[in-house]
């Protein structure tokens, strides 16, 4: 499908613009934080009153209708203003506002993952829309989302088979009458065009699209994109106590993947790596295109004051065509080829292998259904909230078989690696190659216990039933389970702004598949039972600020290569526990009339035990930093109200590179800083927003987190500025 070109979208713009008039939907209220643009008014408007309030509900709804001050877990929400003050456009750069969150082979040009308290996310079911799973292995735009929020470790998931790590929720913007649009370039001449565009087209009928157009100027050479977007939700109040909501959005992203670097020899840090540079770049390289779509319908029913129905289903599909001149190891370099280095890393002297990489049609497909009954009843001198549903959840993956062909050996001092052909294979049919049905029945009652006390039991029943086939699409593993993952907490309120919780859960994730070059390559491991316990106080010092911290403990099996006699010289097992251990403090909100603060330090202490294999214990586990630190800040000028200044700062202590932890990559500090100016063109409000992250252009590697048992070193994003203006139309 082709992408579509700017002046399409541009003619487009007007007439969108002018079928949306703003009216005030008649007695309607919202929490969406997007204001009309009513003309004549707003000059007058002063924002000299209280702060707006923090949020204090969660899209992830985990413990039913408790607010985020009374939910016993660790919630971080990233507002709209911040996503569009600080010109967060992918999920690799939410990570940078939250020290709980780091990079996990976040790939420029690829789909990204992240971490959450150590742990990589699970593409199959910690990524949602409005809490419905989505497929992970997508570039979820962020033009139509009016928040994200961050729900980290086991605490209050619903349902599914998950790493701990946590969930990521992209709660999406409702109808209300609203008409903007962004235009914006950067440093290196990308151009960005967005449309917003809400209406209440009756008192029970509205409807918000959003559309977006980038044509991306990499800071890398060669890597240059471009990405279309389109989404659409509806409101519909079927009755005063029932409503039903629809979102719908689809994006085409075209890019080339940039491939990360490997330790030298296994054991050296590339010195002189460039953050400009993609490796094995050859001309015939095609862009990696992702096409994705995610639909959702929701429907809450109040049946009585004090019972809820609440309805959802949702479609996810992600369509990745893989075309990459694939940068890995160094089994055909002559430093190598005789097994005197190891073929998976880069050789010593820099010499790594080019391979062909091509898999189109890789068709990542997630369908789920739930159904919540929520409400309150009284036993004796006890309040119980009580929300109890089931819920299935589907996942299939279809693919072809992939070219692998080597082609040619390169060094990281090419500043061009030479040319090699490419082997003419072609991939061939499309297969499925895996099945995966996961039906869950889950409860929790939220016990008002005494005027400070709160007791949360709950948990929910998984049923798994995994199917994986080879290539050929032979059947290859049946896994069959069942499981009870319970949760309990405990909250003490002394008083209305304060609230100390303890909480108990258990998790289950799949086992992993064993890297190419291990002797049992290929293979699964079985699924993991994962544990954590986690104490912690939330603190309101105002309606518009939140002080919180949380100390936790988690543990899983741990899962790794195992050095041994075998040929290959490793083994892939579960042997042993991973247990992180953390400390995390946030403050986030209003400090004063002008001053508003996001802050956050996470404290990590993550270890391998009883591994059997000594030298992986006793230090810090790979790609887990031990300390994080973000601060963020937007300052309104007391003289020049219309002018907002901004800064931003982000700490990460030494990165463990290795399993054996001998090797490190430096601690590094990046210093961000903006500007916003508020105006008007006649009735029409302007907003310019500057951005510039990596102020003083500082190279640090930001990623050594691993994919299919690979190990991987991503460098950083260098100095980039951007900047936009939204208009009021």
């Amino acid at each position: 499908m082709k992408l579509t070109h700017t002046p399409l979208l541009l003619a487009l713009l007007p007439i969108i613009a002018t079928a949306a008039p703003t009216h005030a939907r008649p007695g309607a209220s919202s929490a969406n934080t997007d204001q009309p643009v009513q003309s004549t008014d707003l000059p007058s408007v002063q924002v000299k009153a209280k702060a707006a309030p923090n949020p204090d509900n969660t899209g992830i709804n985990a413990y039913g209708a408790a607010s985020l001050h009374d939910t016993p877990a660790a919630v971080s929400v990233l507002s709209r203003q911040t996503l569009s003050d600080y010109h967060v456009r992918n999920l690799r750069e939410l990570v940078r506002h939250d020290a709980s969150l780091g990079d996990d082979y976040a790939a420029v040009g690829y789909y990204q993952n992240i971490t959450i308290r150590g742990f990589p996310l699970d593409y199959a079911t910690a990524y949602r829309i409005n809490n419905l799973t989505v497929v992970g292995e997508q570039r979820v735009a962020l033009e139509d989302v009016q928040s994200v929020e961050i729900l980290k470790g086991l605490a209050g998931i619903q349902g599914g088979v998950m790493e701990p790590g946590g969930v990521v929720d992209y709660v999406t913007k409702r109808p209300a009458n609203v008409r903007k649009l962004t235009l914006g370039t950067d440093s290196h001449g990308s151009r960005y065009g967005a449309l917003d565009v809400g209406k209440w087209l009756t008192s029970d009928f509205g409807v918000r699209v959003n559309l977006a157009w980038n044509k991306v100027h990499s800071w890398v050479d060669h890597a240059d994109g471009r990405r279309n977007f389109y989404s659409v939700a509806a409101d519909w109040h079927v009755t005063p106590d029932a409503t039903l909501q629809i979102d719908s959005n689809y994006q085409a992203n075209a890019q080339r993947s940039v491939s990360g670097y490997q330790l030298l020899g296994g054991t050296t840090i590339p010195q002189h790596a460039s953050n400009t540079q993609m490796l094995g770049f050859e001309p015939w390289q095609r862009p990696v295109t992702i096409h994705t779509s995610n639909t959702s319908v929701r429907f809450n029913d109040a049946l009585t004051d004090n019972w809820q129905l609440h309805l959802a289903a949702g479609h996810s599909r992600s369509v990745i065509n893989d075309n990459v001149a694939y940068a890995y190891g160094c089994a055909y370099a002559p430093e190598c080829a005789d097994d005197s280095h190891p073929g998976n890393f880069f050789a010593p002297n820099g010499d790594y292998d080019i391979y062909e990489y091509r898999s189109p049609d890789d068709t990542r497909v997630a369908n789920q259904g739930r159904a919540t009954l929520a409400g309150q009843f009284a036993t004796g001198g006890v309040t119980h909230h009580l929300s109890v549903g089931v819920s299935a959840f589907q996942r299939t993956i279809d693919r072809r078989v992939e070219v692998y062909d080597y082609v040619g050996t390169a060094n990281i001092s090419d500043a061009n690696p030479p040319y090699f052909p490419t082997t003419g294979d072609e991939p061939g049919p499309s297969a499925r190659r895996l099945t995966d049905w996961q039906h869950t029945a889950f409860a929790l009652d939220r016990m008002q216990l005494a005027t400070h006390w709160q007791a949360v039991v709950g948990g929910h029943f998984v049923r798994l039933h995994e199917r994986a086939y080879a290539s050929d699409g032979t059947p290859e593993r049946d896994t069959r389970m069942s499981r009870a993952l319970p949760q309990v907490a405990v909250l003490w309120q002394p008083g209305a702004p304060t609230t100390l919780y303890a909480s108990w859960s258990k998790g289950l994730s799949l086992g992993e598949e064993a890297p190419w070059w291990a002797s049992n390559g290929d293979a699964f491991l079985g699924p993991r039972l994962s544990r954590q316990l986690e104490t912690g106080i939330k603190y309101r010092a105002s309606d518009a600020l939140d002080l919180s911290a949380a100390l936790y403990r988690i543990n899983e099996p741990y899962q790794y290569a195992m050095p041994d006699t075998s040929p290959a010289g490793f083994t892939f097992v579960q042997h042993g526990r991973e247990v992180h251990t953390g400390l995390e403090l946030a403050a986030n909100g209003q400090i004063t009339r002008d001053l508003r603060l996001n802050a956050s330090v996470s404290v990590i202490r993550a270890r391998a035990t009883d591994t059997g294999t000594p030298a992986y214990e006793g230090h810090q586990v790979v790609n887990v930093p031990k300390l994080r630190g973000a601060l963020y800040a937007q300052y309104r000028l007391p003289f020049a109200p219309q002018w907002t200044v901004l800064g931003g700062w982000r700490y990460v202590a030494p990165n463990v590179a290795t399993p054996d932890g001998k090797v490190r990559v430096p601690a590094y500090n990046v210093f961000n800083a903006g500007l916003g100016y508020a105006t008007h063109w006649g009735a029409h409000p302007l907003t310019w927003r500057l951005s510039i992250h990596n102020l003083f252009n500082r190279f640090y590697w930001r990623d050594t987190g691993t994919s299919g048992g690979d190990s991987f070193l991503f460098p950083g994003t260098p100095r980039l500025a951007r900047l936009t203006l939204t208009i009021g139309l």
